[in-house]
């Protein structure tokens, strides 16, 4: 050191004099003291999701000032689509008739998202000068964006343990805040990458403009600007085998003489981020920081070995959960004699897909259809028929296993259907468990007997879907191509199920897509007893072709490895059954009691000793009963 305290000098001077030209700036722009004008972290959380808005629009409301709460209504319900109070006024607005539709729209809409999102439908559609146009423009907004997002970070120090009793010192408190502002300023490109509304940011974000644009300006003729793009991609990975062949492919088209380099904010942009990074994986090491890396491309350096290992471990288990579905399939026979595997995931073009045959007989079927005889306006009705949810052109009934049996408690069906409705359930459990899950427990988290109804007379000129394209554990988005595991979809399931029930109707096919929701990739035809199962993620998108005539009846099902999220209102079904077999055995001793010594005249045949439960004997839901040989149908070989 050159003299005590120069160092001192020379790293905290600057930083005093920009703390005094921020102070006075802020005493110019803020009067009269800058300090009143700081939000809480409540107030600054309540402007992330847009809750000015939803006040906003009831104000406007009052003050009949329509197009501004229509307004502000689709701003908040933008940010926040799973608000169901926000939904139902926003289809209020819809049906009103002074309402103009150009009045939906989004008063803090991103200007970058509206230019990618654009610029992504002109590359799709092979328009590559318009997608260049616009992909350009989204870039240099995310990048000002970005900027803006940085310039916020410089706040006052937040103590995210405000408990802790020993406060740190000089160094240790500004080592602190500043890298609490590095990783501020990293996750910010996590907070532009992210769509309003969403949870989860689009991953390289910044690295896949650079992609697109790289293509679309070579199939646009431009090499110059193409190979630049090359080059800028190649900062965040260098080995990418195709970026470097197509560099190597621009370099011989240009000329070996011709300079082609990165562009210059990708330059800056790179180069900082990589400076951030390295000041903030030191104090993880070695001040016991945490840090959550937002980047795909950090280079594997820059991390500290005890971090990579933990990588690698992560890496590892991320790898056993997904492992090859051909692999699963190989495990073990099914649990049931006489199904067969009708189509594979490879016959239906994608991962994780099945269909079995033979799950149920024609007779059960038939039993099982009874069930969804029943009215409105029968006591105890929990089946009512009412429009589609998905679509108007279709009458929509939907049945639970708990409501099935307390109408079968109420006399309102037959007990047998109802305890059939489990068994047959359950039998698709452990079919499905078996085939992709084996030594690994799926867990019911819905069950819903459903059928579909066209409407006569709403048939004629019908373009929509019964059922539209949709994930089961995923929010899709068609046109970013991803699918948001996030509420309000149901995150926690992981497979579902389709068990039909009858074909006697037109249309009701099943069908997979691509992510964009329109390459139909494979399709199910329903027939009595035919099971089709699959994976509920992004890769198993989802649709019901229209029933057009007749009515389509399945059950649905939904799986998860989540005990906690254990369908509920199948445990009570299960314990009403069996109280009723309780009850059945108590009856039943006291009518051979009573009726021993004269059962030879009796109409009813004598059930043999060897096959009668004791009373006191509880009997599992779905569980073989031998009390009445009469009564015995195919249904009980469950």
């Amino acid at each position: 050191p050159a003299g005590p305290g120069s160092w001192e000098a020379a790293l905290l001077g600057p930083v005093l004099q920009r703390a005094g030209c921020l102070q006075r700036c802020l005493g110019r722009r803020l009067l009269p003291a800058p300090s009143a004008h700081r939000a809480s972290r409540a107030v600054r959380r309540d402007f992330e999701r847009r809750e000015p808005y939803n006040y906003l629009q009831v104000a406007f409301f009052q003050l009949k000032k329509l197009d501004q709460a229509v307004s502000a209504a689709h701003t908040f319900f933008v940010a926040n689509p799973q608000h169901l109070q926000m939904r139902e006024d926003i289809e209020k607005y819809q049906r009103m008739s002074g309402v103009k539709s150009d009045s939906f729209r989004d008063l803090e809409a991103m200007p970058h998202w509206e230019a990618y999102e654009a610029g992504v439908q002109h590359y799709n559609a092979d328009e590559y000068l318009q997608a260049v146009a616009r992909l350009e423009e989204s870039l240099t907004e995310a990048l000002s964006a970005l900027e803006e997002c940085r310039a916020l970070c410089e706040g006052p120090w937040e103590d995210e343990d405000e408990e802790e009793e020993m406060q740190p010192g000089l160094y240790e408190a500004i080592a602190a805040h500043y890298i609490q502002v590095l990783k501020c300023r990293q996750q910010c490109v996590l907070e532009i990458a992210t769509k309003p509304g969403r949870i989860s940011a689009t991953e390289d974000f910044i690295p896949s403009h650079l992609d697109l644009l790289q293509f679309a300006y070579n199939q646009a003729g431009n090499r110059t600007l193409a190979a630049e793009c090359a080059a800028s991609y190649l900062l965040f990975y260098p080995t990418d085998e195709l970026m470097l062949e197509k560099m190597k492919q621009y370099r011989t088209e240009l000329g070996e003489d011709t300079a082609v380099t990165a562009r210059q904010d990708i330059q800056h942009y790179v180069q900082r981020s990589l400076m951030e990074k390295k000041l903030i994986y030191y104090s993880v090491e070695h001040l016991g920081e945490t840090f959550n890396d937002p980047d795909l491309w950090t280079p594997d350096e820059l991390i500290p070995e005890n971090l990579k290992e933990k990588y690698r471990e992560d890496q590892e288990k991320q790898k056993e959960e997904t492992l090859d579905v051909e692999e699963r399939e190989k495990r073990g026979p099914l649990p049931f004699e006489g199904i067969a595997v009708t189509m594979d995931s490879h016959q239906m073009n994608g991962t994780q897909r099945v269909v079995f045959d033979r799950v149920l007989t024609e007779s059960e079927c038939k039993d099982l259809l009874r069930l969804t005889k029943v009215r409105s306006g029968t006591s105890g009705d929990g089946y009512r028929a009412r429009r589609s949810p998905h679509t108007p052109h279709e009458r929509f009934e939907g049945l639970t296993v708990l409501k099935a049996m307390q109408l079968a408690q109420n006399g309102d069906v037959d007990w047998r259907d109802a305890k059939l409705l489990l068994q047959a359930s359950e039998k698709s459990r452990k079919i499905i468990e078996s085939y992709f899950t084996p030594g690994k427990k799926l867990h019911f988290s819905f069950t819903h007997l459903v059928c579909r109804t066209a409407i006569d007379g709403q048939q004629e000129g019908r373009m929509d879907l019964s059922h539209p394209v949709h994930a089961d554990n995923c929010l899709l988005d068609p046109e970013g191509q991803e699918c948001w595991k996030e509420p309000p979809a149901y995150v926690y399931r992981d497979y579902s199920g389709i068990l039909y029930l009858n074909d006697d109707f037109q249309g009701g096919g099943l069908f997979f897509t691509e992510v964009d929701t329109v390459t139909v990739t494979a399709e199910v035809h329903p027939k009595c007893g035919r099971l089709v199962a699959f994976s509920s993620g992004k890769e198993n998108p989802h649709g019901v072709w229209a029933v057009s005539r007749g009515r389509r009846c399945a059950i649905a099902l939904w799986y998860t490895h989540s005990r906690e999220h254990a369908e509920q209102e199948r445990v009570k079904a299960e314990e009403l059954l069996e109280q009723r077999a309780e009850e059945q055995d108590r009856l039943d001793g006291e009518k051979h009691q009573g009726t021993y010594h004269s059962s030879r005249s009796s109409s009813e045949p004598r059930v043999p000793s060897s096959g009668t439960k004791p009373a006191n004997r509880r009997q599992k839901p779905g569980s073989d009963s031998k009390q009445h040989p009469k009564v015995l149908r195919a249904r009980d070989e469950f």
